[in-house]
């Protein structure tokens, strides 16, 4: 158990510099350091925006009983005929026994984000599940399984950071403009791109391939056709 709110938030945002603690959930930076410096709780409008931003157990927020993300661990448990959960047994490759409830599984789908063509369909339903670090995913990330998905990359408009047939896990969560690797459907094209946030409700897309132009977005634009699907915070590469 955290026994202290400073552990609690240090634990939601573990190697996060206050300032950027700060920018997430609207405090000064001196309102932050006052946190953790004093071991203070925060005002209810603070404690809920942390709540609704990491989508933790509210009572582990306040008190520091039970667990952090209790709904992600459980919804790894399978249940057997009498309703009680079970842990099934699971071997790697060299016949040693594997804790299942140190993974969660993250669907694939069979989606490309490219420099053009491909779609996102809500029920889309996946080829198969990819296993992660449950720890990784948590505490590294600070993510909800739930919020993830995985897909691949086609095109070489990313060459160089994103290459074609690279594998990308997307969080869905984080679907707000900000700087980063983001996929974005604009009209019926899913593509990956870097994006930066400009005034206005402006958005800058670019790509590492300088044969693509870069371009600017209006996300205020009643009549905008442009919708961001999530934030890549991973990817793989087969070599």
């Amino acid at each position: 158990m955290e026994n202290s709110f400073k552990s609690r938030l240090l634990f939601l945002w573990q190697d996060t510099k206050p300032a950027q603690i700060a920018k997430d959930i609207g405090l000064t930076i001196s309102g932050v350091l006052r946190i953790l410096e004093k071991d203070t709780m925060p005002k209810a409008e603070t404690l809920i925006r942390i709540k609704t931003l990491k989508k933790c157990d509210w009572n582990w927020l306040m008190t520091g009983e039970g667990e952090p993300f209790p709904d992600a661990q459980h919804s790894q448990l399978q249940v057997n005929n009498d309703n009680s959960p079970h842990t099934p047994m699971v071997y790697d490759t060299l016949g040693y026994e594997v804790d299942i409830n140190e993974f969660v599984f993250i669907p694939r789908y069979n989606i490309h984000a490219a420099a053009g063509g491909g779609h996102f369909n809500d029920a889309e339903k996946p080829m198969f599940t990819m296993a992660f670090r449950r720890k990784w995913i948590e505490q590294y990330l600070r993510a909800c399984p739930k919020e993830l998905s995985v897909i691949d990359v086609k095109g070489d408009s990313m060459d160089g950071v994103l290459n074609e047939r690279d594998v990308i896990l997307v969080n869905h969560y984080l679907d707000t403009p900000d700087d980063g690797l983001y996929v974005l459907r604009i009209g019926e094209n899913l593509i990956v791109k870097q994006t930066q946030q400009l005034p206005n409700g402006r958005l800058l897309v670019s790509s590492a391939n300088p044969a693509y132009e870069t371009f600017e977005v209006n996300l205020l634009e009643t009549d905008s056709d442009v919708k961001i699907i999530g934030r890549v915070v991973w990817f793989g590469r087969q070599v």
